[in-house]
């Protein structure tokens, strides 16, 4: 087992202490969601406060239904008996991974807590590249034979994993992609996990989305929560749709060993959540509009300064590719960004991808404000972009970009200092 802290949490805390010591960092690498939380959610924790006792491994019956209706206006009728609740999606994950067994087929790139969960729980990760342009999912047109040969050498693979839409790159595999994966799955007799935390934040609703659930409900698990739709990532609370009450059970028993139960005052005001009230809707809207809006800008400035770049569909991330720059790795980008021009990012290999290639997470949720007053003045802005704190840190970046573009080599392998590329079309 080579499990070490996990990336995103570290970048974090590094980036916290050179800000504390007077370092100026724009802080592009954690994927927290940057705003408020909604008042009357505050309300509702602190009126459940005096819930103290564990409560049902699965959460409560309130909760349940709660994600149960929240499925079926989703077109997925779900049995609340098998809905399971879990202090965050993540655990959740883990649990599930415990409960299926056997390896598990992950896109690549993918989000960094997948292939060390697998680690953690003695499977091992059998990485798939991802379609262009589709993240999230594994290439169905490359799926089933790198399946059947790990099985002819003795490997148990179990499950695959999904991401719709995907941490890393912000990108959504469209519905023929992720049809026809759920189809091999069913196929190859594999369980879909399907994480689906991002799905509220797609930048245009009407954005064609495909669960493969939909398509293959019998073998489809879904995960989610309320991080990143309501900001709420430090309640720690997420659900899980299960297709059977034989993988209910199994990965109760798993929870029951773990985590007992969710805090019982944050399942109430998760119960409140998950009924859709319009108050709570409106502010899922707002902050769809605020995370796209600055998506698209920090999208903009890197194909301006000719860094190819995948237009980002939802949530808040980007993955650009620097190839052309005179880096090794994209651990060396990401130092450069951080150490030289004050820009922390993750390096792409912490997702999976290959060590040389020049790609990193961009997470741009962090630029709404340091108060909370500012975040909610950029919620609320007809146009979050001309808010001064928001405009001087789309500018921090393009100050980078053009430093690091100094350092390009020329196509005859010759370093142009200051050179600055002309822009491509991502």
């Amino acid at each position: 087992m080579n499990v070490t802290l996990s990336a995103t949490l570290a970048a974090n805390e590094d980036i916290e202490r050179r800000r504390r010591a007077g370092e100026r960092v724009l802080h592009l690498a954690f994927g927290e969601a940057g705003l408020p939380v909604h008042p009357a959610l505050r309300e509702r924790l602190a009126a459940a406060s005096e819930h103290n006792g564990y409560g049902p491994v699965a959460g409560i019956t309130p909760l349940r239904e709660a994600a149960a209706g929240y499925w079926d206006r989703r077109g997925l009728p779900t049995d609340p008996d098998l809905v399971v609740c879990g202090p965050g999606s993540k655990p959740l994950l883990y649990g599930l991974l415990l409960a299926i067994g056997g390896d598990v087929v992950l896109p690549m790139p993918s989000w960094v807590s997948y292939a060390a969960q697998a680690d953690l729980v003695g499977a091992r990760p059998l990485p798939v590249p991802a379609p262009p342009g589709e993240g999230g999912v594994p290439d169905p047109d490359r799926v089933a034979s790198a399946v059947l040969h790990a099985r002819a050498r003795g490997r148990d693979v179990r499950s695959i994993l999904l991401t719709l839409p995907d941490n890393p790159t912000g990108t959504l595999a469209s519905p023929a992609t992720v049809t026809r994966l759920a189809r091999i799955a069913r196929d190859l007799g594999l369980i879909v996990i399907s994480d689906e935390i991002y799905r509220d934040l797609l930048h245009d609703p009407a954005t064609g989305f495909v669960s493969p659930a939909d398509v293959a409900p019998e073998r489809t698990v879904i995960t989610s929560g309320l991080s990143k739709s309501l900001a709420l990532g430090g309640w720690r609370i997420g659900v899980a749709r299960l297709p059977s009450a034989e993988l209910r059970d199994r990965l109760l028993a798993v929870a029951s060993e773990i985590w007992s139960s969710p805090a019982a005052p944050v399942q109430r005001a998760a119960a409140y959540a998950y009924t859709e009230p319009a108050e709570i809707v409106e502010r899922i809207d707002l902050s769809r509009r605020l995370h796209g809006t600055v998506a698209r800008a920090v999208h903009d400035r890197l194909v301006r300064a000719g860094v190819r770049t995948e237009a980002p569909l939802g949530g808040f991330y980007l993955y650009p590719d620097f190839t052309g720059h005179d880096f090794t790795t994209s651990a060396e980008l990401a130092a450069a960004l951080l150490d030289r021009h004050g820009v922390g990012v993750l390096a792409g290999h912490v997702f999976g991808d290959d060590v040389r290639a020049l790609r990193v997470r961009v997470a741009t949720s962090l630029l709404y404000g340091e108060t909370t007053e500012r975040r909610l003045a950029a919620l609320h802005a007809a146009d979050p972009l001309e808010l001064p704190w928001i405009s001087a840190a789309l500018d921090h970046l393009s100050e980078a970009l053009t430093g690091l573009a100094g350092a390009r080599p020329a196509p005859g392998g010759r370093r142009v200092s200051g050179a600055v590329p002309s822009p491509v079309t991502g």
